[in-house]
């Protein structure tokens, strides 16, 4: 592969002028193209000779013995410029071109080619020149290994084409000058090996970072090699099968060369990693025998006898917090070496698993030596922790437990007043859940002094070895929580006793209250009933089976309501038996006792008009539906129907009137007004039966018939105008409830 002696930087203007290139296309020979575009502008021959010069050292001497196939596309230019390029190939490429196709225009060139015959001049010039059309350009080349210029199927792209010309430079340049660095470094290193007291501060660096060499070398081919299978995918598909080509393919781009360069950049920088690593192995290891050493020393020093001067837990909280406190200063002390010893490890551990057999087995006794220390220390520590934790739980329990207890001491020697039943339920909740705290309280007392005990025990078994504790101490201590557990106890089992008693009078005082409650929401609920009675009972049904239906439904009602007053009578009766165990006097039985007989009384006046008028409503339907149902009726029938008809409508104008003289309607004026018109269809029916039947008798009496008809047209212009004036009333009524 012949090295390259111009790079692109240098021509970069030019080589993006596009004045030649190679499209990647090959002749029938397997010769590379080159292809010359020719534009109607002047074009230098300079700028083109330098291009041609750098495009020829691109491919291998291999390719290039197999010659170059020259396009000169002269369909935008003029012909003296085509001959100047074509004489100007002897001397740039004569021994490389084997064949130079001129691309003319259809009709200029024609008398002009008289003037000069490429083809006589072949011996002289080195290769064979011919003027071809575009369009039978295809008989010397494939239409695949043409540009679409030239009608062909051949993809180039020339801006891509440079850049990555470009970078493929630039990765050569830097690799080569890597490669040379790293020979030197290494050769350096290799000699300073063999003194293993020669400081390595000084060591050289590459100027280049290898990492982000290799990383563009790589991308660099993996680029190219994409490229290649794309296109050679591409390039197999319908019709008669091509090479594959592409601007980027090895002989152009060399790819060879790359994959080269990469292996040696690689395998020196292998080396160039292996001996800083054998170099940095070397500084570590001192660096951590040291380290090892100090920790080791200040743990069975310093370390140690900070923790034979504390072996007290303490006998009160404040004390108990102090002694923390300064646990905590030593334990601060000791994080320090321990996260030292953290680094440590990690640092011996990734040496073990690339250190070698020597160095292995000094390593390991440095762990362990390293291990065994520091988890002595560490468990001492952990032991002390445990019995200063258990100390401080167990005071501050002890602390909480008597607060808890003054607390529902200081409750229960408040008399309690009754207030309301739903203050009594909650003070005696808050005494239950304080009984039942101080209960809890005391348990977790008991088991916060076993586990003292515990964690003591534990402690004194270490302690031994380094320095005996005091030998009252211990047992002062001991006594200490012994006697707390106790007075708890006492305290505890005083106010059990005085719960108890508080605890009944606080019930009856609930059920008395409860049941005042529930004399009110008697009351209220009759109330419910009487409003619903007096909104909402109105309609009288539209036939007879209806109206029995709701005179059934109004007895249910009835008796519910009964059970209702019956249900607060007893509630207000039991209210008085707990006043007089409680000694205190009822506020509410004097109170609502009249207001649940008032509402009562109103409820019975309401109901006992709600089943009259029901039973009005009854015998009008029944009687009206007997007379509609025969067919021969006698008059007074007919009249006995109109008047239970009118007395049901002037019933339902009559307002209640209850005991205190108030008065109230049933429902609205609206609502009242459409029972009533329910009423008067059915008397219109019974009309209409009247009529009919004293029609039929005018037929047999034709004398009285004109004086009959008359009286019987006057009575329906009555019937008629009594409709109309009640109508009238309806309105009036309905808008007066509007304005209302």
């Amino acid at each position: 592969m012949s090295a390259i002696t111009m790079e692109a930087n240098s021509i970069l203007p030019v080589l993006k002028k596009k004045l030649a290139f190679l499209s990647g296309g090959k002749d029938r020979r397997s010769g590379l193209i080159l292809t010359i575009p020719l534009n109607s502008d002047q074009t230098s021959m300079e700028e083109l000779s330098a291009t041609l010069d750098y495009l020829l050292s691109i491919p291998s001497d291999k390719c290039k013995a197999r010659g170059f196939t020259v396009i000169v596309d002269g369909r935008r230019s003029q012909w003296n410029i085509v001959k100047t390029v074509v004489l100007m190939l002897q001397n740039v490429i004569p021994a490389e071109v084997s064949l130079v196709c001129v691309v003319k225009p259809d009709e200029f060139w024609d008398k002009k080619v008289t003037h000069f015959c490429f083809w006589k001049e072949k011996d002289r010039l080195g290769f064979e020149v011919i003027l071809v059309s575009a369009n039978k350009l295809t008989r010397y080349i494939e239409p695949c290994q043409l540009t679409d210029d030239f009608g062909g199927s051949l993809d180039y792209d020339h801006s891509d084409w440079l850049n990555k010309r470009l970078v493929f430079e630039k990765f050569t340049k830097e690799s080569t000058a890597l490669l040379d660095e790293l020979t030197i470094i290494n050769d350096s290193e290799k000699s300073a090996s063999g003194d293993k007291d020669k400081s390595t501060d000084g060591a050289l660096l590459p100027s280049l970072d290898p990492e982000t060499v290799l990383q563009n070398g790589h991308e660099l081919l993996s680029e190219l090699q994409q490229r290649r299978f794309n296109d050679s995918e591409g390039g197999g598909g319908g019709g008669q099968a091509a090479p594959a080509w592409c601007p980027m393919d090895e002989e152009l781009l060399a790819q060879p060369q790359v994959m080269k360069l990469l292996d040696s950049l690689r395998e020196r920088y292998t080396k160039y990693q292996e001996l800083c690593r054998q170099r940095n192995k070397r500084a570590q290891l001192d660096e951590i025998h040291a380290k090892v050493m100090q920790v080791v020393n200040w743990l069975q020093g310093p370390g140690s006898e900070l923790l034979k001067t504390q072996q007290t837990i303490g006998d009160s909280m404040r004390a108990a917090q102090a002694l923390q406190q300064k646990h905590e200063e030593i334990e601060s002390q000791h994080s320090e070496w321990f996260a030292v010893y953290v680094e440590l490890n990690q640092q011996i551990a990734a040496l073990l698993s690339t250190g070698e057999e020597e160095e292995v087995a000094e390593l390991k006794a440095l762990q362990q030596q390293l291990s065994d220390v520091c988890y002595q220390q560490a468990s001492q520590l952990e032991t002390r922790q445990n019995v200063l934790q258990a100390a401080q739980a167990f005071h501050s329990t002890t602390q909480e437990l008597s607060q808890q207890l003054d607390g529902l001491l200081g409750m229960l020697c408040v008399d309690v007043s009754p207030a309301d039943g739903t203050s009594i339920q909650q003070n005696l909740k808050l005494l239950e859940e304080k009984l039942q705290t101080v209960e809890a309280g005391l348990s977790s007392l008991r088991q916060k002094g076993t586990l003292v005990f515990e964690q003591m025990c534990g402690q004194s078994s270490w302690s031994l070895e380094e320095a005996e504790s005091p030998p009252g101490e211990h047992q002062e201590n001991v006594q200490h929580v012994q006697a707390v557990m106790e007075e708890m106890e006492l305290r505890k089992q005083r106010c059990e006793d005085m719960v108890d008693v508080r605890r009944l009078k606080m019930l009856q005082m609930v059920q008395l209250f409860k049941c005042e409650e529930d004399a009110l929401q008697a009351v209220e609920w009759l109330s419910e009933l009487l409003d619903a009675l007096l909104k909402t009972h109105v309609r009288l049904g539209d036939d007879s089976q209806e109206t029995r239906t709701m005179l059934d439904k109004h007895k249910k009602f009835v008796d519910v309501a009964q059970s209702t007053y019956d249900y607060g009578r007893q509630l207000l009766q039991a209210t008085v038996v707990l006043c007089q165990s409680l000694r205190c006097t009822t506020r509410s039985s004097g109170d609502t006792l009249p207001r649940l007989n008032r509402v009562w009384k109103q409820f019975t006046v309401s109901a006992d008009e709600r089943q009259q008028r029901l039973e009005l409503a009854l015998n009008f339907h029944t009687i009206a539906e007997r007379v509609l149902q025969q067919e021969h009726v006698e008059v007074e029938s007919l009249d006995e129907v109109d008047s239970s008809g009118r007395t049901l409508l002037d019933r339902l104008t009559l307002p209640i009137i209850f005991p205190d003289g108030s008065e109230q309607f049933f429902g609205s004026p609206i609502d009242t007004a459409s029972t009533a018109e329910g009423v008067r269809e059915r008397l219109l029916l019974i009309e209409e039966r009247r009529l009919q039947l004293q029609e039929a008798r005018l037929l047999n009496n034709e004398e009285e018939k004109e004086e009959v008809v008359n009286g019987l047209e006057g009575r329906l212009d009555v019937i008629g105008e009594e409709l109309s004036e009640k109508e009238e009333q309806d309105e009036d009524l309905e808008r007066a409830t509007q304005d209302c």
